[in-house]
C-alpha cells in the first residue's frame, strides 16, 4: 500500500495534476471577488471548490501513506506542514461553529491555497529557500541601510529643514522623503526645490501660505547631498541586497542538488558511479584545500 502510494506521489502525471488544481483554486478564488458574477454562479463555485478541496485532502492521505509505518514523517517537511494547515483550514471552515468575525480569516485559506505552487515546483522552493536564507544577512544590510538613512536624514533637516519644510521639517519626515529618493521616485524634484530654493522651484503659492519656508538656494550643495545619497544608498547599499540573495541563491542550489542526488540514489542505487562521483567530489575538496595551503605558504 505504502509503496503503491509512493509511486503516486513521485509520479509526474499526479504531480502536474495538483499543480492544475492549483491554478484552477486560484481563478476560482479570483472569480469569487466578483460579487454579482459569484451569486449568479455560486453553486458551480461551490461545486469546484469542494472538488479541490477533496483533491487536495487526497493528496495528503496518500503523501502519508507514502510514509509507510512513519507516517509523522511526513510533517518533517516544512512544506508538507505548510500544505497540510492550508487544507486543515479549509475542511474546518464549513464544521466549526465560529461567527461571523472570524470567518474571514478562515476562508483567507482559500486564497493561500495558490501559494501551494511553492510545494509543487522544485525551483519556486529553491527561490522562497533562499529568500529565507538571506534573512540573517539581509538584517545587517538592513543595519547599514538604516544608518545611512538617519545620517543624511539629520543632515537634510539642519541643510534644508528651512528652505524645504514639506519634505524635511523633521527628523521623520526627512527620513521618508529620503525613501522617496533612494527609490528614484522624482527625486530630481526635491532636488532642485534645494538647488535652487523653495520661491523658485516646486512650491505653489498654497505652499509658501502655508509652510512659510525661507527660501535658501544651494545649487552645489544641494547636488552633491543629493547625488552621494542616491550613490551610496542606491548604486552601492542596494546592490549589497542583490549580493547577498545570490549568495543564498547558490547555496540553495547546492543543497538542492545534494537533495536530488539521495533521492536518485535510494530509487536507483550504483556503487560504481556512486562510488566514481563520490571520489570526484572529494578530489575537488582537496584540490581547493591545496590552493589555501600555497597561497598560505607564498605569504610567508
Amino acid at each position: 500500500m505504502s509503496e503503491a502510494c509512493l509511486r503516486i506521489s513521485n509520479s509526474k502525471t499526479f504531480q502536474r495534476f495538483i499543480i492544475l488544481t492549483i491554478v484552477l483554486a486560484g481563478v476560482v478564488v479570483g472569480v469569487q471577488t466578483y460579487a454579482k458574477f459569484a451569486e449568479r454562479h455560486k453553486e458551480i463555485l461551490e461545486f469546484m471548490d469542494g472538488v479541490i478541496l477533496v483533491v487536495f485532502s487526497i493528496e495528503v492521505i496518500i503523501k502519508v501513506a507514502a510514509e509507510g509505518k512513519k507516517p509523522l514523517r511526513y510533517f518533517s517537511n516544512p512544506w508538507n506542514v505548510f500544505d497540510f494547515i492550508i487544507v486543515a483550514a479549509c475542511l474546518l471552515e464549513p464544521v466549526l461553529p465560529i461567527d461571523g468575525a472570524f470567518l474571514p480569516v478562515l476562508r483567507l485559506a482559500r486564497i493561500l491555497r495558490v501559494l501551494r505552487l511553492v510545494t509543487t515546483i522544485p525551483k519556486l522552493q529553491v527561490l522562497v529557500t533562499c529568500l529565507l536564507k538571506s534573512l540573517p544577512s539581509m538584517f545587517y544590510v538592513s543595519v547599514l541601510l538604516g544608518l545611512l538613512f538617519y545620517v543624511y536624514g539629520t543632515m537634510s533637516v539642519f541643510l534644508y529643514g528651512e528652505n524645504d519644510p514639506i519634505h524635511f521639517r523633521n527628523l521623520q519626515t526627512s527620513i521618508l522623503s529620503l525613501f522617496r529618493v533612494v527609490t528614484l521616485e522624482d527625486w530630481t524634484d526635491v532636488m532642485y526645490i534645494n538647488m535652487y530654493g523653495s520661491d523658485n522651484y516646486g512650491y505653489s503659492e498654497q505652499d509658501l501660505a502655508r509652510w512659510e519656508p525661507s527660501s535658501q538656494a544651494s545649487p552645489l550643495g544641494a547636488a552633491i547631498f543629493f547625488v552621494s545619497f542616491v550613490l551610496i544608498g542606491t548604486m552601492i547599499v542596494l546592490n549589497l541586497v542583490i549580493g547577498v540573495i545570490m549568495n543564498s541563491m547558490d547555496e540553495s542550489n547546492a543543497e538542492m542538488s545534494i537533495q536530488r542526488e539521495i533521492s536518485r540514489r535510494r530509487e536507483s542505487p550504483d556503487p560504481v558511479r556512486d562510488g566514481v562521483q563520490d571520489l570526484h567530489q572529494r578530489l575537488e575538496e582537496l584540490s581547493s584545500e591545496m590552493k589555501v595551503i600555497k597561497k598560505m605558504l607564498e605569504e610567508k
